[in-house]
C-alpha cells in the first residue's frame, strides 16, 4: 500500500498530517508513506525530523485583497496542479490524504483528477480557505467538531476529531506533578499561549501575580520571548516569584503530557489542537482565542466549546487580569458547575481520530 500526504505552512496542518502517518505506519509497517509540501513551509524541517519522505511544489496561497499578486498565484496554482500529476504518475499512491494549508490544494485536485481515491482533514470549526475548495471533490471530508458540517458542502462528511499526540492520553500522577511543583491540594490552573507564548496572555498574568493568586494553584508558561521580561517586571514591584508556594512559572512546559492531565482548568488560546487536547482529557477552559488568525477561526474554535457548556470565553479586545482573575475563582468556586464543565468538555471530546480516518481509508482503497 502507498500512501500520499500533503498539507503544510504551519504546525496545525503538518502535525496531523505526521501523526496520521505514524498511525498507518502502525497499522501497515510495509505501506509506503510520500508527503508533498513547500520548501517555504514547517513540512520542509517537522516531516523529515518525523522520518518521513518529502517532494516539493511550488505554490503560494492567494492575498486575502484584491492584489495583482494574486494573478501570480493563480499561474503558479495551475503549474503546481500540473508537478503534482507528475509526482502522483511516479508514486503512484492507492490513496492521498490533504490536512490543509494551500499545498494541499494543488495535490488533492490532481489526485482526484487522477481517480485516486482522496481524504480531506479540517482542523479548526470555521474550515479553511483550501478544505473548502475541495470538499465538493474529496471522497471524504473529515471534521474534527460536528458544527463545521454546516459551514461548507461535502460529498461525504465523516466526523473522525482532530489526530493528538499519543502521550496526552498516558495516565496522569496527579500527586507527583503537585509535589514537583511543591503544590497543596488546591486546584491547578494550567496558563499557556502556545510555544512562543502571547502578550496579551502574559501581560494579564504579569498583572494577576501583582494582584494575587490566592485560592488555587498555577501553573503558567510564558514563552521563551517573554519569561525574562516577567520575571524583571515582578521583581521591580517587589515580588519574589520564588516565595510564591502556589506558583510555577516557566518558559516551556516540556512535560506538558503530564502536566495537561494534572490541571483542573486549562486558560489558553484557542488553536485547533489545544480544545481538542482540553476536550478529549475532558477540562474545564477559559479560552481567549486569538485574533491574529485566518477567519478569526480560533474563536469559532472557543464558542463551539463555549455553546456545549465546556468553557468560558474571554475577547482578547475585553482581557484585564481583573476579568481572567474573576472569571477563573467563579468556576472553581462553584463545584457543582465546575465539574458540569468537565462532563460537558468529555462528552464533545474525541479521542480515536486517527483509528477513524485509517478505518474510514481502508473503505476507500
Amino acid at each position: 500500500m502507498k500512501i500520499l500526504l500533503s498539507g503544510g505552512g504551519t504546525a496545525g496542518h503538518i502535525n496531523p498530517a505526521i501523526a496520521i502517518a505514524n498511525y498507518i505506519r502502525q497499522r501497515c509497517p510495509e505501506c509506503e508513506i510520500l508527503f508533498v509540501g513547500t520548501r517555504s513551509g514547517l513540512e520542509r524541517k517537522l516531516v523529515p525530523k518525523a522520518g518521513y519522505d518529502i517532494r516539493y511544489i511550488e505554490v503560494k496561497g492567494l492575498k486575502r485583497s484584491l492584489s495583482p499578486e494574486n494573478f501570480k498565484v493563480l499561474a503558479e496554482y495551475i503549474t503546481s496542479i500540473r508537478a503534482s500529476k507528475r509526482i502522483l504518475r511516479e508514486f503512484r499512491p492507492d490513496a492521498v490524504i490533504g490536512t490543509g494549508g494551500y499545498v494541499c490544494a494543488p495535490v488533492v485536485k490532481a489526485a482526484s483528477s487522477m481517480k485516486i481515491p482522496t481524504v480531506i482533514h479540517e482542523q479548526n470549526v470555521f474550515p479553511g480557505l483550501a478544505i473548502k475548495m475541495l470538499s465538493r471533490r474529496a471522497d471524504i471530508t473529515a471534521i474534527s467538531f460536528a458544527e463545521t458540517e454546516k459551514m461548507m458542502h461535502a460529498k461525504r462528511f465523516v466526523l473522525t476529531g482532530n489526530p493528538l499526540r499519543p502521550g496526552i492520553f498516558n495516565k496522569c500522577d496527579k500527586e507527583a506533578v503537585r509535589k514537583s511543583f511543591g503544590f497543596d491540594d488546591k486546584p491547578i490552573v494550567l496558563m499557556f499561549g502556545g510555544s512562543l507564548g502571547a502578550e496579551k496572555l502574559d501581560d494579564a498574568l504579569e498583572k494577576m501575580l501583582a494582584e494575587g493568586i490566592g485560592g488555587f494553584n498555577l501553573i503558567a508558561a510564558t514563552g521563551e520571548r517573554y519569561y525574562d521580561k516577567i520575571r524583571k517586571d515582578l521583581t521591580e514591584k517587589g515580588i519574589d516569584i520564588s516565595k510564591l508556594g502556589n506558583l510555577a512559572l516557566l518558559p516551556y512546559i516540556y512535560n506538558m503530557e503530564e502536566v495537561f492531565g494534572a490541571a483542573d482548568l486549562v486558560v489558553s488560546r484557542a488553536g485547533a489542537i489545544t480544545v481538542s487536547e482540553i476536550t478529549a482529557l475532558g477540562k474545564a477552559a477559559v479560552l481567549i482565542p486569538s485574533p491574529n488568525v485566518a477567519h478569526n477561526h480560533q474563536e469559532y474554535n472557543a464558542r463551539y466549546l463555549e455553546k456545549n457548556g465546556a468553557a468560558r470565553v474571554i475577547r482578547e479586545d475585553d482581557l484585564t487580569a481583573h476579568l481572567l482573575l474573576k472569571t477563573v475563582r467563579e468556576i472553581l468556586s462553584d463545584g457543582e458547575k465546575f465539574s458540569q464543565m468537565k462532563k460537558n468538555s468529555a462528552a464533545i471530546g474525541i479521542t480515536d481520530a486517527c483509528e477513524t480516518i485509517y478505518n474510514e481509508l481502508m473503505k476507500l482503497i
